[in-house]
């Protein structure tokens, strides 16, 4: 008996030394030039554009875990990825069926029309993949679907939009073996909005958002349905609540205050980068406390001349904002404080350019009240202007300055709730 155990022993212990040597062996070659320029070549083929790997690592304590260091995907501007670490689960492994636990990101910085060329060739590569004829079959069911880790970890993530401003997340995306994510936090850690919150919870019919930003909250349920069609929508309703302007503005500051927002949203996509341009919001907004940083009306309005600093304090701003893509209306302004007021609609186009009317009354001043003085809202985002029609008013400069810091302001309120 003692015999057949000592065999037993030796035989499991062969066969762990084995495994140890063939591991050694595996990593050894996955940390080797040639298994790196093999996988290089592989992933640049999928991706369709020349990729760049720093080394490989193989290892198995404490967790199986395949990491791949300095990946450099070369689109203009170029994808950089630390390091890029998948873990795969080891039940799946002993099953012969891997499955993929989870992928944590690390110190990457992800440009925005990096990322919109890439996709551009990934579907140039899947369109020129089809056989003749493909387009117009109709599509088949997947009899599986899409295999996603179940947890995904971003950590330092920097995104730079289309104007080279920065945002750096940690993020933690749970899936739990499911298509769509079942909780996810996201922590703005630098660039715009930095301190910013946002968890995300899934319940039987929606995903609950929560965010914290700018010392208030944006909160409501978000849901996304598959169409008949094959589309996507994507509805919600969403609550703010005294939330800093500027937080949501930055590095903006032409208009502060604490807003209270509620947002209707829906976009119908078919592919996820045809999200925001499909996108359909109706907000009613009220800033309290506003301030227009940058010029004074109230002493503008006392010396009759033009004023190109300080600042004018508005008890509330309020109006609706609708958006349809990238074309945001901004109607039934309504501005008020001590000395003046002003009602109006203004449009912001696709091309920045503004278009609209605004009636300004003075309520209190020496030279008394003057009700209904219409103003004519033009120019571009960048450059907008301000000017009376049909009435002459004393200090001309008045005209342009307040077009200026106006035209700002919209572009803050843009930022809110538009694009």
């Amino acid at each position: 008996m003692r015999k057949w155990m000592k065999w037993v022993l030796a035989a499991v212990a062969a066969v762990v030394v084995l495994l140890a040597a063939a591991v050694f062996a595996l990593s050894r070659w996955a940390s080797s030039d040639d298994f790196r320029q093999r996988a290089q070549q592989q992933a640049a083929a999928a991706l369709g554009v020349p990729l760049q790997l720093g080394r490989i690592e193989i290892a198995v304590f404490p967790a199986p875990s395949v990491a791949v260091y300095d990946a450099r995907v070369q689109t203009q501007p170029p994808l950089t990825l630390e390091r890029v670490e998948a873990r795969p689960v080891w039940t799946s492994l002993l099953a012969g069926k891997p499955e993929l636990g989870s992928l944590v990101v690390r110190n990457a910085v992800l440009p925005q029309q990096g990322i919109v060329a890439l996709m551009t060739r990934l579907q140039k590569q899947d369109a020129a993949g089809k056989p003749a004829g493909a387009a117009s079959s109709p599509p088949k069911e997947s009899s599986a679907a899409p295999t996603l880790p179940r947890r995904i970890v971003l950590d330092r993530v920097t995104w730079v939009d289309e104007k080279n401003q920065k945002l750096t997340v940690d993020a933690d995306v749970d899936f739990e073996g499911e298509l769509l994510p079942q909780s996810a936090r996201v922590d703005v850690v630098d660039g715009r909005f930095k301190g910013a919150k946002a968890r995300l919870e899934r319940t039987a019919d929606a995903w609950q958002l929560r965010s914290e930003i700018g010392g208030g909250t944006v909160t409501g349920p978000l849901r996304l349905q598959q169409q008949k069609n094959g589309q996507w929508r994507l509805a919600g309703e969403l609550a703010t609540k005294g939330v800093e302007v500027s937080a949501l503005t930055a590095p903006s500051r032409a208009l502060t205050g604490r807003v209270d927002a509620n947002t209707t949203l829906q976009s119908d996509f078919k592919e996820p980068g045809a999200l925001a341009d499909a996108m359909h919001t109706q907000t009613k907004f009220t800033v309290r406390n506003a301030v227009l940083h940058g010029i004074d009306l109230a002493q503008a309005v006392r010396t009759l001349g033009a004023s190109r600093s300080g600042e004018t304090a508005l008890d509330t701003l309020a109006g609706n904002v609708t958006t349809q893509g990238r074309v945001v209306h901004l109607t039934n302004l309504v501005a008020s404080s001590g000395l003046l007021s002003a009602t109006g609609n203004v449009t912001l186009n696709a091309d920045k350019s503004l278009a609209g009317k605004v009636q300004a009354s003075l309520t209190a001043g020496p030279i008394g009240q003057l009700a209904g003085v219409p103003l004519q809202v033009a120019g571009t985002l960048d450059s907008p202007s301000v000017t009376p029609t049909g009435v002459s008013l004393p200090g001309s400069g008045v005209a342009s300055s307040v077009g200026e810091k106006v035209g700002k302001g919209l572009g803050s309120l843009k930022g809110l709730f538009g694009k």
